[in-house]
This record gives C-alpha cells, structure tokens and sequence, in this order.
C-alpha cells in the first residue's frame, strides 16, 4: 500500500489540488465557504429548534454544533466519494492507476475543510464557556474512525454508483432520513430505553455523541461504546475493500 502511494503521489497530489480548485472554482469567497457553509446552517438551526428543543438544555449551541459539525463531515465526505470512481473514468481507463486514489484524493480534500470547521467550533467552544480538559484529547478517536468509516462508506457508494446511477437518488433521500435519525438538534433522553438502543444502531449518532459527551459533559464513554464505533468503521471498510477487489476489472465496462 504504501509503495503504491509512493509511486503515484504526484498523481494523488495535483487530484487533492484538482478537486480544490473545481470545488471553489469561481466563487469570491473561495475556501471561507468551508467555515460559512457550517455556520450558516447552525445559525438556521438554532434559529428554528431553539424554541423547540433547547430552552431546557445547557449548552444548546454547542449542542447543536456537534451534530451539524460531525454529520455534514459525514455528507460531503460521502457524496463527493460516490462520484469519485465515474468522475475520473477518463484517467483509470486510459492509465493503470489504484482507482481508491480518487476517492482518497476527495477525503482528503473533505478532511482539510473538517480541520478548518473544527478549528472554529473549538473557538465557539470558549465562546460558550466550555471548560477544555486533558480529555478533549479523545476526540482524536472519533476524528480518525469518522475518517475511515466515510471512506469505507465512499468504497462501497462509488462501487455502487458505477452499476446503478439510481444510488444518487436513494443516497440523498436516505441523508435526509439519516440526519434526523441522528439527534442532531434534539435529545434522546425523553425516549424509552429502548428506542435508545436503537440509536446505537446509526454510527453517525455514535459519533455525534462521542463528541457531545467529551466536549459538554466531560465523560470520556465506556470501553463497549469505544468498541461498537469501531466495529461498525471495520466492517464498513472490509466491505467496501471487498467491492475494489470483486469488481476492479469490471468498473471499466460500466463507466
């Protein structure tokens, strides 16, 4: 793998810098909409749920912050990676190259402006009176499975898309469906025990969650808790792994 790397750096480089530059391509503000698009939406949804669902929550901003921080991550990651296999079949069919790089060169790109959010949320985090503590050191962990886990998620969409072009309609439709399943901008805590469990089902809500309790309530969650997000990014990874190595030869039918 690395060796592989190695050999095609430049190519994964001047891709990550391709995918910049046609992302901004033609706005004035150009990568401020990295920080802004995240914010603008906040500023929505605190303006709507407020009322709603924060009057008895502390840290309610921050609160929302989290999800929106966490699933919007999730959402550019993977809908960028569902195009990243078609999107370049004019450069894998005409040149033998690893076809993960071009879904590594869009998280990448997709990393760097979750870096640039995070940094700012941290700053909002002051704002708001949060206390920074040594633990805030464990938010390494979800960073890094998020990462994974979206481009085990990219692995097996951009597959999926190469065959079936309906995937970007049922992609967005379960998005929708996903982000309210997601506790984004309410608490789960008025809910049965049950219907609790069945939230540990959603990754996303797991890391949504990993956060909030690191950053607002100051707890670092259990060994089980650590183990179930990382079950759920391996076997996302393996599968979408398993999808590269079934279909590699014949991804050049179909585009």
């Amino acid at each position: 793998m690395l060796e592989k790397y190695k050999k095609h750096q430049f190519l994964f480089e001047e891709l990550v810098k391709r995918d910049f530059k046609k992302k901004y391509k033609r706005t004035v503000l150009g990568m401020a909409w990295s920080i802004l698009s995240p914010l603008a939406m906040l500023l929505v949804m605190r303006l709507v749920f407020t009322h709603f669902f924060g009057r008895a929550m502390s840290h309610y901003t921050t609160y929302l912050f989290c999800g929106n921080l966490v699933f919007a991550y999730f959402s550019e990651s993977t809908s960028q990676g569902m195009t990243s296999l078609l999107g370049n079949a004019a450069i894998f069919t005409k040149v033998n190259v690893p076809k993960y790089l071009f879904l590594l060169s869009k998280n990448c790109q997709t990393l760097i402006n979750f870096g640039l959010t995070l940094v700012v949320f941290f700053i909002f985090c002051l704002l708001d009176h949060i206390a920074f503590t040594w633990k805030f050191a464990f938010l390494l962990y979800p960073v890094a499975l998020l990462m994974l886990f979206n481009i085990g998620m990219g692995l097996v969409l951009s597959a999926l898309y190469v065959f079936f072009r309906d995937i970007q309609y049922l992609w967005s439709i379960f998005s929708q469906l996903l982000m309210y399943m997601s506790a984004i901008f309410y608490s789960i805590d008025s809910f049965s025990p049950a219907a609790q469990r069945v939230f540990l089902l959603n990754p996303v809500y797991l890391f949504i969650r990993y956060f909030r309790s690191i950053v607002i309530d100051g707890v670092v969650p259990n060994a089980g808790f650590h183990l179930l997000m990382a079950f759920d990014v391996a076997a996302v990874v393996l599968f979408g792994c398993w999808m590269y190595r079934r279909y590699n030869t014949e991804f050049l039918y179909y585009v």
